[in-house]
């Protein structure tokens, strides 16, 4: 590989294993560092690259659904991932389902076979000094490597617990219900009001009491010892303490009377904006460890939310990603250091598509780096470049960087109505994401793999 382009991608997890094929197709080599078989995660068993950990479901493939669209971003970029989805597909109806020995055994294969790339079967500790590097070591990065990244990027740019209350879309919020104040009248009526009875409030805090949480990785535990400071502590914990907790927490209701009137709700629920459009916004103070079923069940419960679309469930757990927003550019690529790109869930997307997504996108700009060529940032009206939007700039509203998850809430508005609801205005959303995806390519001369014609206003 002498005075070939080269570049090297740590971590062969499904992120890294996209960054090394994308480079490689670009032409450039790839030297892929995997520290397994040789050391394993917590989370991991299998000697194959891209292993599967939590769930076989790779998600809806609706175009009305984010995610949906992000895979067929993903496909028309030749994403692995998803042509191995395809070849190990188990029935799931209209979710993305696979083999997962089958699906990890898929993806080494084609690494292995790739004349591109050669694979070093270390533990890598830091990152090499010379050369343009690709860092996928994913969530459960290994501790040495951690403290390198943490004297890398500085302590306060790198986390490792993930405390994330949900995130619902405002059009789906009832307003019949819910109502805009902030407390005692003080500054601008930022913030969603979702105001319950006695008997309503009762009846959610019997529930919430007795919900399923999720079950925890032995990984995963050792975080819950941070739930002995109040500020990461599980809604639900909290309301075990007794019925009246969460009434001097955040169901405070108090300086926030019912619009129009002196009465005071017994209870309130506050929303506040996740975006500065206010398509998005987060339940205040509802970190929880519940299952994402029951937290649709229950926090459906709270007046205004019963039809709530959650573009973001809550989550708690252990979870090393950096604060990107000023680290990392919309090219994955170090913003103080170009030559250094980040790839997976470390970068602050949420779940194995957007992690699969953003080892692309970082893939495609390390070979280009490397092949002295202008890097690609994706346009926002894309899923894919909604979501390299939001880890470079994070919320314009100055909320705190949380990881997220594809959804429309991180995509500009349409700028017109389209008839036919909620899920209609989601396929146009779709469909102009995958349009701009085209002309892009072809303003850039990236190579797809396949194309169609998109009718934005016949929506089909």
């Amino acid at each position: 590989m002498q005075n070939k382009p080269t570049i090297n991608v740590i971590g062969a997890g499904l992120a890294g294993c996209e960054a090394a094929l994308a480079a490689a197709k670009a032409g450039v080599y790839v030297n892929l560092f995997e520290m397994k078989p040789q050391k394993f995660t917590p989370a991991h068993h299998s000697e194959n690259f891209a292993e599967l950990v939590c769930s076989n479901s790779l998600r809806s493939d609706e175009l009305s659904n984010a995610v949906g669209v992000l895979k067929e971003e993903m496909r028309k970029l030749g994403s692995i991932v998803l042509e191995s989805a395809e070849k190990c597909r188990v029935s799931a109806g209209t979710a993305l389902a696979v083999d997962r020995e089958l699906f990890s055994s898929y993806i080494t294969n084609a690494i292995r076979q790739n004349e591109y790339i050669t694979v070093f079967s270390k533990e890598v500790t830091s990152i090499p000094d010379d050369g343009i590097t690709v860092v996928a070591t994913g969530p459960l990065t290994s501790d040495d490597m951690t403290k390198y990244l943490q004297s890398k990027l500085g302590f306060d740019c790198l986390h490792f617990f993930d405390a994330a209350a949900p995130i619902v879309s405002a059009d789906s919020i009832d307003f019949s219900k819910a109502y805009f104040a902030s407390r005692y009248q003080k500054g601008d009526a930022a913030y969603i009001n979702c105001p319950f009875d006695e008997e309503e409030y009762t009846a959610f805090w019997q529930n919430l009491c007795t919900a399923k949480e999720a079950e925890l990785h032995d990984f995963d535990k050792e975080a819950q010892k941070l739930e002995v400071f109040e500020g990461c502590m599980p809604v639900e914990v909290m309301a075990k303490r007794g019925k009246d907790t969460l009434l001097f927490g955040p169901l405070k209701p108090v300086g926030l009377p019912y619009p129009g009137t002196d009465i005071t709700p017994f209870a309130v629920v506050q929303l506040r904006p996740e975006n500065e459009e206010k398509t998005m916004y987060n339940i205040v103070g509802f970190q929880t460890h519940l299952t994402f079923s029951e937290q649709k069940r229950v926090f459906g419960m709270i007046p205004g939310l019963e039809n709530a679309e959650f573009l973001r469930y809550g989550v708690m757990h252990r979870n090393t990603f950096i604060n990107s927003p000023g680290v990392l550019d919309a090219d994955y690529s170090m913003v103080k250091n170009g030559n250094i790109f980040f790839a997976g869930q470390m970068t602050g997307v949420e779940g194995y598509i957007e992690s699969s997504a953003s080892g692309i996108v970082a893939g495609m700009n390390a070979a280009r780096r490397a092949l002295s060529m202008d890097k690609l940032i994706f346009p926002d009206t894309t899923v894919i470049g909604a979501m390299a939007k939001y880890i470079s700039e994070g919320s314009p509203v100055g909320a705190k960087f949380q990881p997220m998850n594809a959804n429309f809430g991180i995509v500009p508005e349409l700028g017109y109505r389209v008839k036919g609801g909620k899920r209609v205005k989601n396929q146009t959303l779709g469909l102009r994401a995958l349009k701009a995806l085209d002309d892009f390519a072809d303003q850039n001369d990236i190579k797809l793999a396949f194309r169609k014609e998109y009718d934005l206003e016949n929506n089909s």
